[in-house]
């Protein structure tokens, strides 16, 4: 008896990735090193001064890392309660960090308790930063204010209750030390002036907004809130230069490039994206494994750093020429003799081969079709393609079964979720130029076992009401396509025929002398 064979699955080309110089550029960057702290990660911040190293707030705890270690080099836990914004001086020696018992603390990073404490809001503090010139603190709290602090007489200079909810980011100018920004979960972006009693301006979000990032020009402002980026023209009065929607969830933290060109984002959906500033088009895109809630780019773009939910602080820094070179020798490193070892051996006249049978190993569905098993083998490969989504799987085994003659007898049968589930994978596919013969005797089928059963479902209708919606948007462009094949082929017909034109002094229209068949003549053609 014939050994049984295998379901052959077809291998599809693939388009290639699109290799750009952002892609070599963001793929120079090592695998992330990962270290795990007490909590959430909220907040992280570098030092503007080199060896930048970044504070990370995350539960209790402000820790303080240098550029290459997976220790903190210094820990600020005189919190009773969780911190949020570790924020740097631009000198680099002093840090403010805020806590949900409403106290804003002010730590020299040289020592371990708290220097200055600022006691004035009535909730947790979520924003802290310095102004330009480093001697006032601007926080902003959820008992909806922002207020300013003198660092020297530990005094409240000023406060600001015009948001109508949480108060959960700001920034404050590096050219302007009486400018500040503050975002609010009541959907306004605000531009305070310390030298006037209110905002100076207001600009609408539309979502709960949880980052800003001020431009190093100070001409444009970016708010993160909701799915949506959005940046704002400030020397136009606020008006909103372009929003960008290419997250799935919240976007949780910005950063900028130190030239100024890419701008980050990290986002709740696992993902952080990289913008061209010159047309706010995505150029590439960082994979991580949880929701991220914060996110620090070094100054000099050396590493990446991000928070997220699970507390774990993932840091991916650039290679170095010397790795990249390292790296290129390792790929080289199998010798040819490896893999060629033992193919000249010639057997001697007294050898003897002992074979061993090899055992063939079959997979699940396989197994199914051994036994003739056919509804079972199409379930197993419809599992495959909803775990892993890929549809080779199911496509193979469906061109077996028909092959067979029992795709039929596969299909009936089902119940209300199985045939659902086949009439989603019938609709995610049917448009696909690779599948849609077999899947439109599929969907033929399908439709002729269950007639009979149409109304009695509101689930299984649903589905057949989308598969005729994308029937019908399918002809639809393919009625407009043949429109304009159509059109081509008329310009095609009336355009002027190709004319041969000979060279002055040469009547010969081949321009080969006769007799001698090996000497050419340039000819000329025009349309």
């Amino acid at each position: 008896m014939a050994s049984f064979k295998p379901t052959r699955i077809q291998v599809y080309p693939k388009l290639g990735e699109k290799v750009t110089q952002d892609t070599l550029y963001w793929k120079n960057y090592k695998a992330p090193v990962q270290i795990k702290e007490f909590g959430a990660i909220t907040s992280i911040d570098f030092s503007p001064l080199a060896p930048h190293t970044y504070a990370v707030t995350a539960s209790t705890r402000v820790h303080i890392y240098g550029p290459f270690s997976q220790e903190p080099v210094k820990a600020f836990t005189r919190f009773k309660d969780t911190a949020y914004s570790g924020r740097f001086r631009s000198d680099g020696q002093l840090l403010v960090a805020g806590c949900e018992d409403s106290v804003v603390r002010l730590f020299d990073v040289s020592g371990r308790v708290a220097i200055r404490m600022f006691k004035g809001h009535t909730k947790a503090v979520h924003v802290t930063d310095f102004t330009s010139e480093g001697y006032q603190i601007m926080t902003g709290s959820d008992d909806y204010t922002c207020r300013l602090w003198d660092i020297p007489n530990s005094a409240e200079l000023t406060s600001y209750r015009e948001h109508t909810d949480y108060v959960r980011c700001g920034t404050t100018s590096k050219l302007n030390r009486d400018l500040f920004f503050t975002g609010s979960y009541d959907h306004t972006v605000k531009l305070f002036d310390a030298r006037v009693d209110k905002s100076v301006m207001t600009m609408d979000h539309g979502q709960p907004v949880e980052s800003l990032l001020l431009f190093p020009s100070e001409g444009l402002l970016v708010s993160a809130g909701g799915r949506y980026v959005k940046v704002w023209d400030l020397l136009k009065g606020g008006q909103p230069l372009v929003s960008l929607k290419n997250h799935h969830k919240t976007v949780t933290g910005l950063c900028l490039c130190s030239n100024g060109q890419r701008l980050l984002s990290a986002s709740l959906d696992r993902h952080v994206k990289v913008y061209n500033t010159t047309n706010y088009k995505v150029v590439h895109n960082f994979d991580y494994a949880t929701s991220i809630l914060s996110l620090g780019l070094a100054p000099d773009d050396e590493s990446i750093v991000v928070g997220m939910t699970n507390g774990v602080l993932s840091i991916k820094h650039k290679k170095s020429p010397e790795d990249s070179k390292g790296a290129v020798q390792q790929k080289r490193q199998p010798a040819y003799r490896v893999f060629v070892k033992g193919k000249n051996y010639v057997p001697k006249q007294d050898d003897y081969l002992v074979s061993k049978p090899v055992r063939q190993h079959l997979a699940k569905y396989d197994k199914q079709l051994k036994k003739f098993n056919v509804s079972k083998a199409l379930d197993i490969a419809m599992e495959q393609w909803l775990r892993f989504r890929k549809s080779e799987i199911p496509m193979a085994v469906i061109k077996e079964l028909e092959r067979r003659g029992t795709l039929k007898n596969a299909l009936a049968g089902r119940d209300e979720r199985e045939l659902c589930q086949l009439l989603s994978f019938v609709i995610w596919n049917l448009v696909d130029p690779r599948f849609t013969a077999i899947l439109t005797t599929v969907a033929e089928m399908l439709l002729e076992i269950y007639q009979s059963t149409v109304g009695m479902s509101s689930l299984v209708d649903r589905q057949l009401l989308r598969l005729h919606e994308l029937l019908d948007k399918e002809s639809e462009c393919q009625q407009e396509l043949m429109e304009v094949l159509g059109m081509l082929d008329v310009l095609f017909a009336s355009a002027p025929p190709r004319k041969e034109v000979t060279l002055p002094g040469d009547s010969r229209a081949n321009g080969l002398a006769l007799g001698d068949a090996g000497t050419h003549r340039p000819q000329l053609q025009t349309s």
